[in-house]
């Protein structure tokens, strides 16, 4: 799609939460050289600030801040509050965290605190924004899930789950929207080199966030799943031909390989 193309289908504005690093900032940069304004979300105001400086000194574009915690039963409220005057045509639901180890080790309310981010907050955001579009014909959604949807992943227990509701839920979606003008898309990274690692206490590595919003933005419009890496595509295919038992202990191979702590 061409970039006036672009423009036209999923501007003026677009939505970006977890922008204040990683992909979230990565998308960022590559809409603002599409020319979409943007409103960035995530809790680090100075940030998010400092971003939105940068990327209306460099592309010209316009830009909104809004410092929410998408933990807090207000966050929408908070967002809406800058939203609601402007013409939004795309939503970028890209904040999310994993929680790395034995599930009964976490605390329930951490566990439930990556369901609220990776789960419920993309469903709300999906839901007002989604109407929004369908009335005025156009616009697009991306929410992004996991390559560690296609696979089970002991020690990633819940947030492997979480990115298979993302995944579910934008196919779903994709199917309800695609004859009302609103592209759905679940875009499925592996590794990739944010701050992500961190959090999650794991080894950094894997593919630039450059790449994998190339690729999202590239697919938006043309197919309702996309996922980043050879690798991680063929992790999606031995759902085919392995059971779901060996597909576990794979998956437990995996998240074993790249923790910190084992």
């Amino acid at each position: 799609m061409k970039p006036a193309e672009f423009y036209a289908k999923y501007g003026p504005w677009a939505i970006v939460t977890g922008a204040s690093s990683g992909i979230g900032e990565e998308f960022c940069w590559q809409l603002a050289g599409l020319k979409l304004n943007l409103i960035l979300v995530a809790r680090r105001k100075e940030k998010l600030e400092s971003l939105a400086k940068e990327l209306m000194s460099k592309h010209g574009i316009e830009t909104r801040v809004v410092p929410a915690d998408l933990l807090r039963p207000d966050f929408l409220k908070q967002i809406r509050a800058v939203t609601d005057p402007l013409d939004i045509g795309l939503l970028v639901n890209n904040a999310g965290f994993a929680l790395t180890g034995n599930f009964l080790d976490h605390k329930i309310e951490d566990e439930l605190s990556l369901l609220y981010v990776n789960c419920r907050a993309p469903l709300m955001l999906a839901h007002v924004f989604g109407n929004k579009m369908v009335r005025r014909g156009k616009g697009g959604i991306i929410n992004i899930s996991s390559a560690s949807a296609f696979l089970p992943m002991p020690f990633w227990t819940n947030y492997s789950a979480s990115k298979v509701y993302n995944l579910y839920f934008s196919e779903g979606l994709w199917f309800e929207l695609k004859g009302k003008g609103v592209d759905v898309l679940a875009l499925c990274p592996g590794g990739t080199r944010t701050e992500f690692s961190k959090v999650a206490g794991t080894k950094s590595g894997g593919m630039e966030p450059a790449q994998v919003v190339e690729l999202g933005l590239k697919k938006l419009g043309k197919q309702p799943v996309a996922i980043a890496g050879i690798s991680n595509q063929i992790i999606s295919f031995m759902n085919r031909f392995f059971s779901r038992q060996l597909l576990t202990k794979i998956g437990a191979r995996v998240v074993r390989g790249f923790m910190i702590h084992k």
